[in-house]
């Protein structure tokens, strides 16, 4: 029972954590986090968008793809460099 019962909260806490909200230009921004660096394609298709915040030791890095091929046209994957 004891170990049913470990088994659901380490369940629960990998669940949570997948659950979390992912990284969005938009909640780095009203987080504080400044445009470190910015490049784009010579296509206009795709950037890339470099965050950093002073009191963080890494930086966060979105790329941007727009298709007009796909829905949502616009996809965004932000992510953690450390």
């Amino acid at each position: 029972m004891r170990g049913c019962l470990s088994l659901a909260a380490c369940l629960g806490s990998v669940l949570a954590a997948s659950a979390a909200e992912p990284l969005t230009i938009e909640r780095l921004s009203a987080d504080g986090w400044e445009i470190a660096g910015y490049t784009g394609t010579f296509d206009n298709r795709s950037s890339l968008i470099l965050f950093r915040r002073k009191d963080t030791k890494y930086l966060v890095q979105c790329s941007i793809l727009y298709d007009v091929t796909r829905n949502p046209r616009v996809i965004t994957n932000c992510y953690e460099l450390h």
